[in-house]
């Protein structure tokens, strides 16, 4: 039952997980968030973000509210969640390139200075961080994930939301997850697709 684990979200900034946030919504699932940062032109239908989670690596008492829920976390701060409890993990895989375009647009049209690597570079830190939360996360057997392909949710989204909804034990209403795709709202496309951790 959901009621049993935590329903993590995460990935890279840019990687799909507002996107899979509102699948799991639109398929009956509660999620935990406090609508504090708003919807934008990068997320017209919003980040379903919880501010609390930012601060996992001092304070986790997000988490009492989280039983049965879906919530967003960085992947970043993954290793930050206690094992004291069983999670159900999808974690948003993207074209690095693709990842890395659309953070540097947003950040331009925020008018929010730029990450000053070059794009080589930060593919670099991306792929050694995916890495290393790839492996934390398959040596801690409280920790089910499901790594899920960004273009796949775009191309094929009712067999990706029948897999999703088969990996929560099918509570969910998997035809109402594909209808809350919109591929128009993908931009910064490549023609590469990616392989799980």
């Amino acid at each position: 039952m959901p009621g049993d684990y935590v329903t993590i979200v995460s990935g890279l900034p840019r990687s799909g997980t507002s996107l899979m946030m509102q699948m799991l919504q639109a398929g009956g699932m509660q999620l935990l968030t406090d609508g504090r940062r708003a919807p934008d032109e990068h997320n017209p239908r919003g980040y379903l973000e919880h501010e609390g989670v930012k601060h996992s690596r001092n304070d986790l008492s997000w988490l009492k509210d989280a039983g049965g829920k879906a919530v967003k976390v960085i992947h970043l701060l993954l290793q930050c969640l206690p094992e004291d409890r069983n999670y159900r993990v999808i974690f948003m895989l993207r074209d690095l390139e693709e990842v890395i375009v659309s953070q540097r647009v947003m950040l331009q049209r925020q008018g929010r200075p730029a990450v000053a690597l070059a794009d080589a570079a930060l593919a670099d830190v991306f792929k050694n961080q995916l890495a290393v939360v790839c492996q934390w996360l398959a040596d801690r057997p409280n920790f089910r994930v499901l790594y899920v392909n960004h273009r796949d949710v775009i191309d094929r989204p009712v067999d990706m939301a029948k897999q999703i909804n088969f990996f929560l034990d099918e509570n969910l209403l998997a035809a109402d997850m594909a209808a809350a795709v919109a591929p128009a709202l993908y931009r910064q496309r490549k023609s590469r697709t990616v392989n799980p951790c």
